[in-house]
C-alpha cells in the first residue's frame, strides 16, 4: 500500500511540475482548482490528471503533426548531436576564460569544447547544403532539417537552414533543467514535448535520413532507437550516418556485437561513417537517386 501511495504521489508531483512548466496556472501563483462546471476540454486541471494521460499522448502526437502538414513539411532529415558543443569562437572564448581562472577542470572542459567545435561548423554546413538543394525543388520534394531544438549541434543544423531562409523544425523536450529552443528554428515549427516517446515518434514520422553527430546519452538513445526499428523492420530503411568516424569508432566497437553473435554481419550495413558534410549529403542523394539539382516546374 505504501509503495502504491508513493508511486501515486510521484506521478502527481510530475504532473504538477508539468503544469508549472507549461504555464497552466490560474494567475501565475496559484494552480487552477477543480471546477465541475468547466468544459472538459477547457479544464487544465482535468487534462493534467493521471487518468487523462492517454489524451495528452494524443494531443502531443496531433499538434505537431497538423502544424507540419499545414506548412508542407513532409520529408525531413534529422540531425542529432551533443547539446554541449559550441561554435569555434565561443569555444575559444571559454578556453581563454578557463585558462585565466587557472581551474584545471574548467581548462579540460574548455579544451574539449575547442577540440569538438569543428562539428558545429560541419553540422551548419550540412544543413546549408540540404537547404540550398531543397529550395530549388517543388514543395513536395523538399527536404527539411529537423533537430531536437536545443543548443550545440542541433542549433548548428537549424542555423544552417535558417541561413538560407529555409523552414526547419525543432522538437524540444521539457527537462528538469530548463532547456530553451535555439533561436534559429522556424517559430511556426518550434514544438515542446513532455513525453520522450511522442517526440521520438515525430522524429521518425517524416524522417528520410538520420545524421548522428558526436553526442552523449540522448544522442545514443535516439540513434539506437532508429537502428532497432529499422533492424526489426518496424520502420522503412533510411540512410543513417555516424558523423565523426574517430569518435564513433572509439565510443562503440560494433564489430564485437557481430563477433559475439548479438547482431548479424549485415546489420552493420544499416549505417555508415562520414567525416564531411559532402559525404553525408552525397550518401542521401545516392540512396534516393536524387538529381544533382532540381528546378521548380
Amino acid at each position: 500500500m505504501n509503495m502504491q501511495n508513493n508511486t501515486h504521489n510521484l506521478q502527481s508531483s510530475r504532473l504538477a511540475d508539468a503544469a508549472v512548466e507549461m504555464h497552466l496556472m490560474g494567475d501565475g501563483s496559484h494552480p487552477l482548482q477543480p471546477d465541475a462546471y468547466r468544459l472538459a476540454f477547457a479544464d487544465s486541471e482535468f487534462l493534467l490528471r493521471r487518468e487523462t494521460r492517454g489524451i495528452r499522448f494524443q494531443l502531443e502526437l496531433l499538434k505537431p503533426d497538423l502544424a507540419q502538414h499545414a506548412h508542407g513539411i513532409e520529408n525531413t532529415i534529422v540531425v542529432f548531436g551533443s547539446a554541449r558543443f559550441r561554435e569555434p569562437d565561443e569555444a575559444q572564448r571559454q578556453l581563454e576564460e578557463a585558462q585565466a581562472s587557472g581551474d584545471a577542470k574548467a581548462i579540460r572542459r574548455a579544451q574539449a569544447l575547442v577540440r569538438n567545435a569543428h562539428y558545429y561548423d560541419k553540422s551548419r554546413r550540412f544543413a546549408q547544403m540540404v537547404a540550398d538543394y531543397s529550395l530549388s525543388c517543388p514543395k513536395q520534394d523538399q527536404l527539411h532539417i529537423a533537430t531536437g531544438g536545443g543548443p550545440g549541434i542541433m542549433e548548428a543544423a537549424n542555423r544552417g537552414a535558417h541561413d538560407r531562409g529555409a523552414l526547419n523544425v525543432g522538437l524540444n523536450i521539457l527537462l528538469p533543467h530548463e532547456q530553451t529552443p535555439n533561436p534559429y528554428i522556424s517559430p511556426e515549427l518550434c514544438f515542446k514535448f513532455h513525453y520522450f516517446a511522442l517526440r521520438k515518434m515525430h522524429f521518425l514520422m517524416r524522417a528520410k535520413a538520420l545524421v548522428a553527430f558526436p553526442g552523449g546519452f540522448g544522442t545514443l538513445d535516439e540513434l539506437f532507437e532508429v537502428l532497432t526499428l529499422v533492424q526489426c523492420k518496424k520502420a522503412k530503411p533510411v540512410p543513417i550516418f555516424l558523423f565523426g568516424s574517430d569518435y564513433w569508432k572509439r565510443l562503440i566497437n560494433f564489430d564485437v556485437l557481430v563477433e559475439e553473435g548479438a547482431i548479424s554481419p549485415e546489420d552493420l550495413d544499416l549505417f555508415q561513417y562520414v567525416d564531411e558534410p559532402e559525404e553525408a549529403w552525397e550518401g542521401i542523394k545516392r540512396f534516393f537517386n536524387l538529381p544533382d539539382a532540381c528546378q521548380v516546374a
